[in-house]
């Protein structure tokens, strides 16, 4: 068994494409459009299934926000150099939504570098560092 994909129901589908796509560095990979069950589907990410997981976006229409509750906690990606990777988010961000929740820094009684952003739905991403695991 594998994870093949996590889905998010977004608020604007084309503000969460640009931002994980522009901000996050994710691939369109495709998109499904459903009018008759008012819904849209695109799955990004940094490969097709079955190498990779993607994420799916489901944009319900006429549904412009959630209520995201308190049972979801994040999505976790990998990065090469956090800080750089944060002062991007930061950057293209500004633009685009979201932003940098949590700097850069060792997790609570351990040495694993992380850092949290919030997509513009405000969805939690953590990034760990590589090789800090």
């Amino acid at each position: 068994m594998r994870i093949l994909h996590t889905m998010l129901r977004v608020g604007n589908l084309q503000r969460s494409i640009d931002f994980y796509t522009q901000v996050m560095g994710m691939s369109l990979i495709r998109t499904t459009e459903r009018p008759e069950q008012q819904y849209t589907l695109a799955f990004l990410g940094y490969g097709r299934n079955p190498e990779h997981a993607e994420l799916e976006l489901t944009y319900n229409h006429g549904v412009e926000q959630y209520e995201l509750g308190t049972a979801y906690g994040h999505i976790a990606i990998g990065v090469d150099d956090i800080v750089a990777t944060c002062n991007a988010v930061r950057d293209k961000a500004a633009t685009l939504g979201g932003g940098i929740t949590r700097e850069p820094g060792p997790v609570k009684g351990g040495n694993t570098l992380i850092a949290f952003i919030t997509d513009p739905d405000g969805y939690k991403v953590e990034l760990i560092q590589s090789g800090t695991l």
